[in-house]
């Protein structure tokens, strides 16, 4: 078991005053599988006018809030501990053929199954369709273990795509990425959830967040962190099972999840509206400490 303390630290500056805004925030983590969170708390400076907690369609934690004075800066800081358990992880090269999963799927006759239906279509930042389709379909041999078939086409996604964070933005559009087979985990993690609904199989978008460890001698550098983001698979036997494509792994006790949805805009970490402001920065600080 280990603990870890997560702070998340967001501000912007702005070049003219910003006389109203309203936000929500998808910051603080609930509790997932072997993961259990102990406290969390959300400071926003200048204090909000009105805060409000709710739990959207997934279940996740969002907190809204609104400004209705003046501001030149906004600071909004998320502090978390969590817990995660040691837990064994599926046997993959036992779990059921491909085929007979994705026939579970169009059949749906579990409550599961019919509530992962809403993560096999089209999202608004996930296409599906038959070029997405072709890059997966080679992986997926006749009789072959899904969840080994899930592992490789997340080991080919780690190969064959270059982590290179100046070449997209979060309006990049899933095919170019596709193109030039290159962006950061956000786009991996919607590149694995396409091409799996392109071939019939309900595939979610985590974000969260992973420990960083430094080299050996060196110290880790605070702020070093950063947000993270991976895709779950939907297994018959095991249940929802996380892989992370930037990383070339499952997830593990070093990865801490905070919100899941259909893509990024269903938990995007912080987004709004403003009025005034003029031109603005916006700098985010991550740290992730094991208690």
């Amino acid at each position: 078991m280990i603990s870890y303390r997560i702070n998340h630290i967001t501000t912007y500056n702005y070049s003219e005053p910003v006389t109203l805004c309203h936000n929500e925030a998808h910051l603080l983590p609930g509790n997932f599988g072997a993961q259990r969170t102990i406290q969390s708390s959300l400071r926003i400076d200048p204090a909000p006018h009105s805060i409000q907690d709710r739990e959207d369609f997934y279940g996740n934690r969002v907190t809204y809030f609104a400004l209705e004075e003046a501001h030149s800066s906004l600071v909004v800081h998320a502090s978390s501990e969590v817990i995660i358990r040691d837990e064994a992880p599926p046997d993959i090269d036992r779990s059921m053929p491909w085929e007979e999963v994705k026939k579970r799927f169009e059949k749906k006759e579990s409550l599961e199954e019919k509530y992962a239906a809403d993560f096999m279509f089209p999202s608004p930042m996930v296409a599906v369709n038959d070029k997405l389709k072709e890059y997966i379909l080679p992986i997926f041999t006749k009789e072959k273990p899904f969840l080994l078939c899930i592992k490789h086409f997340n080991e080919k996604i780690y190969k064959e795509f270059k982590y290179s964070p100046s070449s997209t933005t979060i309006f990049t559009p899933l095919m170019e990425v596709l193109e030039k087979k290159q962006g950061v985990c956000q786009d991996f993690a919607h590149i694995a959830i396409g091409c799996l609904r392109s071939l019939g199989f309900p595939a979610r978008y985590v974000s969260g967040y992973m420990e960083t460890i430094p080299p050996p001698g060196q110290a880790k550098l605070r702020g070093a962190d950063a947000s993270h983001a991976w895709f779950s698979v939907l297994d018959p036997v095991y249940g929802w099972v996380d892989f992370d494509p930037t990383n070339n792994t499952m997830i593990g006790n070093r990865h801490i999840i905070n919100s899941f949805g259909r893509d990024y805009s269903d938990v995007t970490p912080l987004k709004g509206i403003v009025f005034g402001g003029g031109k603005h920065s916006c700098t985010v600080s991550v740290d992730v400490e094991r208690r």
